[in-house]
């Protein structure tokens, strides 16, 4: 029978045993949390100006970069107003990519001052030019709104996060040419999809005249309320242009942008006997709980959009 005395020893040693084991596993929770801060703060960070440049970034860099947004989800873009925090956030950035084009109408003063590298990822897109409004002239700045633009975009970014960090270009050209691969299937999946829409009805009618590049590739006309976000949105005059417009062509079915009121485009409907179709994404996208966390899902998401609005689903 064991004794109390060797009970009691016994109890000890258990107890002692058990702050060993319980010191142990609070050393390697430490050890692997300096670890991952470590790692953390070895991976340079870059900054895009909104949520659609930053999702290409993330995807080209993958786990090999820090890749936040300026712009929050569901934010319109032209005219947003950057906060301290997201002046901060660029300054302490190694790397700026913005689209360019005039899209980010406050990121000349947003960057004055800055001593941070910049890419403007629209280099090398033929762009289409506004033709109306206070802007009239410059480049419409929607150019990400095709896959094959997409292209373009990505490979200004494996270009320019080459650039910043070489020791991970194998990874950065991997990640490229994989999400390259994706688009081009992208774009024969909308090629097909929207081709289906018989010619004499493929006129895309929007709130902003943001999709001139889809219009182009995808062989539609396009019609719309205003041509790019500026401080005149649906006034009388555009909203009753728009009724003529879609009654001369007998467009059936209208749609708007995510980040603007659609109120004057219901009116256009309502007063023209069109179904209204919908929102579309373009400026933003949303969070990941929302219908496009990303830029692909983006992409497929406007084209079923459209095809479901001319009754082809």
């Amino acid at each position: 029978m064991i004794s109390r005395l060797e009970a009691a020893m016994g109890a000890s040693v258990q107890a002692r045993l058990s702050v060993i084991r319980t010191i142990m596993v609070l050393t390697l929770s430490a050890s692997m949390l300096f670890s991952g801060s470590a790692l953390a703060q070895e991976r340079k960070t870059v900054v895009a100006s909104f949520t659609i440049m930053a999702d290409m970034a993330r995807q080209v860099a993958g786990d090999a970069l820090n890749v936040i947004s300026i712009v929050p989800p569901g934010a319109e873009i032209h005219e947003y107003a950057p906060t301290p925090r997201d002046i901060l956030k660029a300054r302490q950035a190694d790397l700026l990519l913005y689209n360019g084009m005039g899209l980010e109408r406050w990121f000349e003063r947003f960057y004055e001052g800055m001593n941070v590298p910049t890419a403007v990822l629209t280099e090398g897109i033929e762009p289409i030019g506004l033709e109306e409004g206070p802007y009239e002239g410059r480049p419409n700045p929607h150019a990400w709104m095709t896959p094959i633009n997409g292209l373009i975009y990505i490979e200004n970014i494996r270009k320019a996060l080459v650039s910043l960090d070489p020791d991970q270009a194998d990874t950065y050209n991997r990640n490229a040419r994989a999400y390259s691969e994706r688009l081009e299937h992208m774009d024969r999946e909308l090629r097909t999809a929207l081709t289906q829409i018989p010619d004499k009805q493929r006129i895309l009618a929007t709130c902003e005249g943001a999709f001139s590049y889809l219009t182009r590739e995808y062989d539609f006309r396009e019609r719309y309320l205003w041509a790019v976000n500026a401080d005149q949105e649906g006034t009388p005059q555009q909203v009753r242009r728009l009724i003529d417009d879609l009654n001369a062509d007998r467009v059936p079915v209208t749609f708007c942008e995510s980040t603007v009121n659609d109120r004057a485009m219901k009116q256009v409907t309502s007063e023209t006997g069109a179904r209204y179709g919908g929102t579309l994404y373009v400026d933003s996208l949303t969070r990941a709980e929302g219908p496009v966390p990303d830029y692909e899902t983006l992409l497929r998401y406007n084209a079923q959009q459209i095809k479901k609005g001319f009754d082809l689903e």
